[in-house]
């Protein structure tokens, strides 16, 4: 049902972002096709979100007879993606052009952390390193520390994961309109210097501190923040507007006279002690029960445990049971080709035969 439905997709596996990419596309409807080096010969499923939805074919990229297997693949697909080093699918024999030999039409998406090209292209790196480059890293933190990592989610998933998705369905569009394939370049470190851009907009404005910790969206300001509760819970609030900060006060009981100067960095730092004092007087759930819902701009800092059982999450239907494990549902959500989780996740060539077959290579 998904909007994706009949567009063929080759994943050549790998690790990070571009199994991530993969289980979106996967989700949107694609019959999308995992290549993965050896066959499991117990056929053991691992319950991995990001197999969900793919089958798996196993194929020996070292051996020229499955390589020609890959290649009879490649003139049925839509799309071929992977997730190496630059040079590494050259070295197996199986660059852009001979890809595009088989099939001109063929999108090949190209995930990496540095780029095709560029004095880095071919060192190892992982997201924190990335991050690191495009200035995302020295952002995050309080002040006077060292700056937080935030998972692996702004380089890998966002600035690469996501791009890569987008490249995607972008070259879908632009096929259909030219009849000619491309390559996409997927760099972590192109895609976080975008995803800083309002960053560079606000520095250019001049309303941005380079000192992390220092600014009213990086814990800086005492509006825009994580406050511990009195039962060692955290709730957040992010009352950036003066109607929105002036209900924050309301409902915190201070006196608004006393903390009118909302955007004056002099005064955060008494401003943030007042609250720090006044939200470790109420438990995370009075400060629920008095905030939740409001135009204040709060919620309670969950844990991925707790986040599954909240009452928003519920009735959206956020997560899902699978593989016996609890994961995120497909979105974004669309209103008429509704995207699925087509199936759990496959084990290793667990599909090879019925993949030949359905896509008519002998």
């Amino acid at each position: 049902m998904g909007p994706l439905k009949g567009i063929k997709i080759i994943e050549i596996a790998g690790l990070g972002p571009a199994p991530f990419a993969g289980m979106m596309l996967a989700d949107m409807g694609a019959d999308l096709i995992l290549v993965e080096r050896k066959a499991d010969p117990n056929k053991f499923r691992i319950p991995d979100c990001n197999r969900r939805g793919k089958r798996s074919i196993a194929l020996n990229l070292k051996e020229q007879k499955d390589i020609e297997q890959l290649l009879k693949l490649v003139e049925k697909a839509d799309v071929l993606f992977e997730g190496f080093r630059p040079g590494v699918m050259e070295r197996l024999g199986l660059s852009p052009e001979v890809l595009q030999k088989r099939n001109p039409k063929i999108i090949i998406g190209r995930m990496t952390g540095w780029g095709q090209y560029g004095p880095l292209s071919s060192a190892a790196g992982h997201d924190i390193n990335y991050i690191s480059l495009t200035g995302a890293l020295r952002a995050i933190g309080r002040k006077g520390q060292v700056p937080v990592a935030p998972l692996n989610l702004v380089g890998d998933y966002g600035g690469g994961g996501m791009f890569l998705v987008t490249g995607i369905l972008a070259a879908l569009l632009e096929t259909q309109k030219s009849g000619k394939g491309q390559v996409i370049d997927v760099a972590m470190t192109d895609g976080t210097a975008v995803l800083m851009s309002v960053f560079n907009s606000l520095n250019g404005m001049g309303m941005w501190n380079p000192q992390h910790g220092s600014n009213m969206l990086d814990s800086g300001s005492h509006y825009y923040d994580v406050y511990e509760t009195s039962d060692g819970k955290y709730i957040s609030i992010g009352s950036l507007e003066p109607q929105f900060y002036a209900l924050l006060l309301e409902k915190l009981g201070l006196d608004a006279d006393e903390f009118k100067g909302q955007n004056n960095p002099s005064k955060w730092p008494d401003y943030k002690e007042k609250f720090i004092e006044t939200f470790k007087t109420k438990t995370r759930e009075e400060w629920c029960e008095i905030m939740e819902g409001t135009d204040i701009c709060f919620a309670p800092v969950l844990d991925y445990l707790e986040a599954q059982k909240h009452p928003h999450n519920v009735a959206r239907e956020t997560y899902q049971e699978l593989d016996g494990i609890v994961q995120p549902s497909p979105a974004p959500r669309f209103s008429r080709t509704e995207s699925e989780i087509q199936f759990g996740s496959r084990a290793a060539g667990e599909d090879t035969e019925a993949i030949l077959k359905d896509w008519g290579v002998n």
